[in-house]
């Protein structure tokens, strides 16, 4: 029934309205004796096949050359000159589908079914076109076929071909585990009918096209050959691990689908929308080890976290010896990658178990207790009715890192480990976790206002995630300032505090003062929000990271006059809130109060240390600072003031956390790295004749040749690689993958069209979403209930190559996308009660996420998103086309939204709580 469908039910209808607005009719969906208002050249984007001796008028399309960042004028450059274009290049509609099996010896024929639509201009009604569906079978004798093409003509069918041709196998393959004497078949489906007038063309055309072929023996599986020869190590491990996921077609102009029954595969189908399900991977549970970060505040002493802690240990070394079994005998290369991966695995279980005796260490235990106890105090402000919990693979990864951090002169300070685990799986809280023992450890290490500076330094590379981040850092920085107020003797004067060091997009890199005529200074951006909050705030944080509670005018004073302040302080205006009765939120979010101040935990994006060069007081942020008095801190830039520091400086940073390794790459990560080698020489402190660098470590949920990028990047020769993967793909003992009964897995339907335009075809996929699912949620629509199983589709994300491709596909939705929405209910087939589609609207102006906007609209952008994707059960699909992705995913380069329903003020709080 309708009202009982879910979110992934709606994701099925709405695949299912993409083929058959696209495609047209096939096997069970759609009318097979269909009629058209119009040709089904235009009716459809893809499917078909054109003459293959057709003129070049007929083979093209007339907007095939069409671009995106073509669409409309302004197409969202930054530049007053637009380049020069790219010359165009002619796109040409197909004559011919087909794909390549791998056929065993003893193969004797194969049965070819040619599925087509046929359509004809009716006599009577001229503007229409009818369809008759039409169904052959071809049989192939194996023992014919050469290495140069034979060709069948398809029963009944005015000319369309069946072509074939076999190959044999190299030697390569065959050490690859392929039988002797298999065969590489490759049957095509062309057009070689007579090509028609141009005002009836599409009566030689051939729509729907599908190949279907079976065979008297099971196909073989292809061997992934390049990972099979390849000597680099990512490509070794997949060879390992998807050894048991074969590859029964490869598609040629098209996509194929595999049909396995009773574990072998004698059928496959091309298919113009291919689908592909990306399963969702979970932590593991793991019975027998202490995860409560209550339980871990209160360990007494290291015997008792031995006792706690050691499971975790002992299970993964039961692992890791079970495992074995997975490793197969041959061929040699894949038992050496497996045994490769088992000994990386040991090595992080022997570092696990070094964290856990480290606790026997008083100090380290005593930093170890409050880390959980900050963690979990921060968790229940997010969710008060959960016990707050590790996940294993946090824990462990937090105990694996202890020796870096407590042992500066041990040799895990220079391992840079790389924390590799889907996104919403619970990376932040991780490094946090480890975030929080460094603070806490160097209080205690160092008595005194010897233990300020900044310590932890957390980088980005996208405005949108470095403050994405900003309030789940920023309330576990206000946990820890709690917490040293209540003992301020073991924890130290100086309060822990949180810096936001990015762009002045998003920040204020001066205070300013009355008469300053930069219109960004903090003086004048406060001002402004005092005048009218309805402005976006001076900080871009719109609530008190603690408890909740929106920011009004009184939550920001300028200080320590109002016209010619020195600090912008926040505070609550909740007086139950802690932070509301006076005293001030620990965070410093202007850059000239962070010089002074030098907040323990710094979050930055990696194109503000290009002022290193140019700015002196950056670096105070690496302990060179000689004075300090209850302002801050001054180092040599500084007129001399306050009190000698004992030591003459501060510690530099013990710990960096790059997040989103894999964005730094290209040309950015060339940047990057330069910058790095500065960093790096900057922090180094010489204790006992060593050189003692900063523990690095970063995180990532896409992985690939890591260990060369991160010795590119921080010059690290030891990287490892958490969870490491073992030879199962499916297990790494702090991760599985759940199959789709279980939870609803990611899919992915991709867009074979050929010949069109990417701006045509992005039109369409657009418009086709869109569209679907506004019909959806209307007719699931309840009357006083929120949620709406197909309120998940309201909101379209696209993902863009540059800027300039972005700003054309803006211009496309602004004008072609929303006036077509309007009134898409009248595309309907002749005598059609029902269409696909609902006239919809789009509910906001079409929203992009660049570096061209306001850090104000990128907020209230994420608060949207935040909202569209907050229903429990909702699923992702990502829809490729071409050159433009479209999907339910991770942000990217160039992200813009089309919202569907507007929400109140009131819908928000309650989805984002």
């Amino acid at each position: 029934m309708a009202n009982e469908m879910k979110a992934v039910d709606v994701r099925e209808r709405l695949v299912d309205a993409l083929r058959l607005d696209l495609v047209g009719p096939s096997d069970g969906l759609g009318d097979a004796a269909e009629v058209l208002p119009q040709a089904p050249s235009r009716w459809y984007l893809t499917g078909f096949l054109v003459p293959l001796e057709a003129e070049r008028t007929q083979r093209t399309d007339e907007s095939s050359t069409d671009e995106v960042d073509q669409a409309g004028e302004g197409g969202g450059l930054d530049d007053d000159v637009p380049p020069e274009p790219a010359a165009a290049r002619q796109r040409y509609l197909p004559s011919s589908i087909g794909m390549s099996v791998l056929s065993p010896a003893e193969a004797g024929e194969l049965k070819v079914r040619v599925r087509w639509g046929d359509y004809h201009r009716r006599s009577e009604m001229p503007e229409e076109w009818a369809r008759t569906a039409r169904e052959e079978i071809v049989n192939l004798n194996l023992a014919q076929a050469t290495e140069r093409a034979r060709e069948v003509e398809v029963p009944s069918s005015r000319g369309l071909c069946v072509a074939y041709l076999a190959r044999r196998v190299g030697n390569l393959a065959a050490d690859a585990g392929v039988p002797a004497g298999a065969r590489t078949i490759s049957v095509f489906l062309v057009n070689r009918r007579t090509p028609a007038p141009d005002d009836v063309k599409d009566e030689a055309f051939a729509f729907q096209v599908e190949l279907e072929v079976s065979g008297d023996a099971a196909f073989l599986p292809r061997p992934d050959l390049r990972s099979f020869a390849s000597d680099d190590w990512d490509e070794r491990v997949a060879d390992l691990q998807y050894r048991d996921a074969g590859e029964y077609a490869v598609g040629h102009n098209v996509a194929t689908a595999a049909f396995i029954e009773e574990g072998a595969c004698r059928r496959v189908r091309t298919c113009w929308i291919p689908e592909a399900e990306v399963e969702r991977v979970a932590p593991s549970v793991i019975a027998g080890v202490e995860l409560s970060m209550e339980a871990l505040s209160q360990l007494q002493d290291g015997s008792e976290a031995n006792a706690r802690l050691v499971p975790l240990v002992s299970e993964y070394r039961k692992w890791i010896e079970a495992q074995a079994a997975n490793v197969p005998a041959a061929p040699a290369k894949r038992r050496a990658t497996g045994e490769e991966l088992l000994q990386r695995a040991r090595i992080a279980a022997n570092r696990i178990q070094r964290g856990i005796e480290l606790l026997n260490d008083p100090v380290c235990l005593d930093a170890f207790r409050i880390a959980n106890k900050v963690m979990a105090v921060a968790a229940r402000r997010r969710r008060p009715d959960e016990a707050p919990k590790w996940r294993p693979f946090q824990l462990a990864f937090l105990l694996m890192n202890l020796a870096g951090i407590a042992e500066p002169g041990d040799d895990e300070r220079e391992v840079v480990d790389l924390l590799f685990f889907p996104t919403g799986g619970g990376k932040t809280e991780a490094y946090l976790g480890l975030a929080a023992f460094t603070l806490v450890l160097r209080r205690l290490r160092n008595p005194g206002i010897q233990s300020a500076g900044v310590s932890v330094l957390m980088r980005y590379t996208l405005r949108l995630l470095t403050l994405d981040q900003l309030g789940r850092s920023a309330t576990m920085i206000c946990a820890l300032e709690l917490e040293r107020q209540k003992d301020a003797v073991k924890l130290g004067d100086w309060p822990f505090e949180i810096g936001l060091w990015v762009g002045r997009g998003a920040t204020p890199n001066r205070m300013g003062r009355k008469g300053d005529k930069d219109p960004q200074c903090a003086y004048h951006r406060t001002r402004r929000f005092w005048d009218n909050d309805k402005n976006p705030s001076p900080i871009p944080l719109e609530e008190c990271p603690w408890c909740g509670t929106k920011f009004s005018r009184n939550s920001f004073r300028l200080e320590p006059k109002q016209d010619e302040p020195e600090d912008l302080r926040v505070s609550c205006v909740n007086r139950a809130c802690p932070f509301g009765r006076g005293l001030a939120l620990p965070i410093v979010a202007v850059d000239e109060p962070i010089y002074r101040r030098l907040p323990c935990f710094m979050i930055a994006t990696v194109d503000k240390f290009a002022a290193l060069p140019w700015t002196g007081p950056v670096g105070a942020f690496f302990g060179r600072v000689e004075r300090y008095d209850k302002r801050g801190f001054y180092g040599p830039c500084d007129s001399p003031q306050g009190t000698k520091l004992p030591e003459g400086r501060l510690p530099p940073p013990d710990l960096i956390i790059q997040d989103e390794l894999h964005l730094i790459s290209g040309p950015l990560g060339t940047l990057a790295g330069l910058y790095e080698t500065a960093l790096e020489e900057l922090c180094v402190v010489e204790r006992d004749g060593r050189r003692i660098r900063p523990k690095i470590v970063a995180s990532t949920a896409t992985v690939r040749r890591a260990e060369t990028q991160i010795r590119a990047l921080f010059n690290r020769r030891m990287v490892d690689i958490f969870p490491p993967p073992g030879p199962d793909r499916r297990d790494s003992f702090f991760a599985r993958t759940l199959p789709a009964t279980e939870s609803n897995a990611r899919l992915y339907v991709g867009v074979a069209a050929q010949g069109r335009s990417p701006k045509v075809a992005m039109l369409r996929v657009y418009l086709a979403l869109l569209g679907a699912a506004g019909k959806w949620y209307t007719r699931l629509k309840k009357k006083g209930e929120r949620l709406n199983p197909a309120d998940p589709y309201m909101t379209l994300l696209g993902y863009y190559n540059s800027l300039r491709e972005l700003g054309g596909a803006r211009r496309l939705i602004e004008d072609e996308i929303r006036n077509r929405l309007a009134g898409y209910s009248t595309r309907r087939r002749v005598g059609e009660a029902e269409g696909l589609f609902d006239d919809r609207q789009i509910g906001y102006e079409p929203v992009e996420l660049t570096s061209r906007v306001s850090t104000a609209q990128v907020a209230e952008a994420k608060r949207r998103l935040a909202l569209a994707f907050s229903e429990k059960n909702s699923v992702d699909v990502a829809i490729a086309t071409n050159m433009i992705s479209v999907g339910l995913d991770i942000i990217r380069l160039g992200l813009m939204v089309v919202f569907g329903q507007p929400k109140t003020s009131a819908e928000y709080i309650q989805a984002t709580s």
